[in-house]
């Protein structure tokens, strides 16, 4: 069975995007790692690739894709993996993610991460993929769950099932998004506790933090703000039962000074040393009881 022991906890970070290039390089801040989106990067050189040498000259760097679309009808694109396999090189990612969504057909691409059907046929097919992108890459292979505004008549089970289903019968990882549990479950009316109860937590390898827009009836995913206070419950209940992994916040419009984000970013750290502390004091009000023999 697939867990996280030999994953590294990488620490806090942020996606790396263009507005922060600037500071980043001028102000070399004190980060524990950065996340780029792979499409970005899968050229063959130019300003892109030069930006990122500097990023890899003094922190780690991790690939998250958004490309894949693992559960679409036509065949696994090779050319793709080729040239994200050959960027694992470059980057030394210790692992890397995509999205569990469809988002192509034949001939047509639709950049976008749609929601599956949640029926066995449908687990099947995607688990048996995934298996092979994972083997492909020869490197620790992560589904992040989506955030949906749609459901399908012919699904099965919940959406938790599913993704837990095809983690486990491909012998996978999960890429846990807080957020995403959080908007699905205001879309979807179920309670989000439910949800991450039933996931087998030992397989996630990273957290996505990040911030949506509350339009009361709905919730979209958009990237565009702090991170609420249930997003941040969330995380506080999830964080300790994976024992411990790399953590990230996404913020992907409206963007904030580079200072801001990272900042928003180490509420991570707060939250974690919250629950250091409490396992302190759990141990101190039941300490196990030493039997001590005396010498005969």
């Amino acid at each position: 069975m697939k867990d996280c022991d030999n994953i590294p906890n990488l620490g806090i970070g942020i996606g790396l995007r263009i507005p922060h290039y600037e500071d980043i390089f001028e102000k070399q801040p004190d980060i524990d790692w950065f996340e780029i989106i792979s499409e970005n990067f899968m050229v063959d050189g130019g300003k892109p690739m030069d930006n990122l040498y500097r990023i890899l000259e003094r922190y780690p760097v991790v690939q998250h894709g958004v490309s894949l679309a693992i559960g679409s009808p036509d065949p696994l694109d090779f050319d793709y993996l080729k040239k994200l396999k050959a960027l694992t090189k470059i980057t030394k990612t210790p692992w890397v993610s995509d999205h569990l969504c469809w988002g192509r057909l034949p001939g047509a691409h639709y950049h976008d991460l749609l929601p599956l059907p949640y029926t066995r046929e449908v687990i099947q097919y995607v688990a048996e993929r995934a298996r092979i992108v994972q083997d492909y890459l020869e490197l620790p292979f992560a589904l992040e769950n989506l955030s949906s505004y749609v459901a399908y008549k012919k699904d099965e089970m919940t959406e938790w099932e599913f993704y837990s289903t095809i983690v486990e019968k491909a012998d996978i990882y999960m890429m846990l998004d807080v957020n995403n549990i959080y908007v699905s479950s205001r879309n979807h009316g179920f309670d989000p506790k439910v949800y991450y109860e039933n996931l087998p937590l030992e397989r996630v390898l990273q957290i996505h933090l990040a911030g949506h827009s509350d339009y009361d009836a709905y919730v979209l995913d958009t990237h565009d703000d702090y991170v609420c206070d249930e997003v941040w419950k969330i995380y506080a209940e999830v964080y300790p039962k994976t024992r411990g992994v790399s953590t990230l916040l996404e913020w992907d419009d409206n963007f904030i000074s580079f200072q801001q984000t990272w900042e928003e970013a180490l509420k991570a750290k707060q939250f974690q040393q919250s629950i250091h502390d409490k396992k302190g004091h759990e141990k101190l009000k039941h300490p196990k009881k030493v039997l001590i023999e005396a010498n005969s």
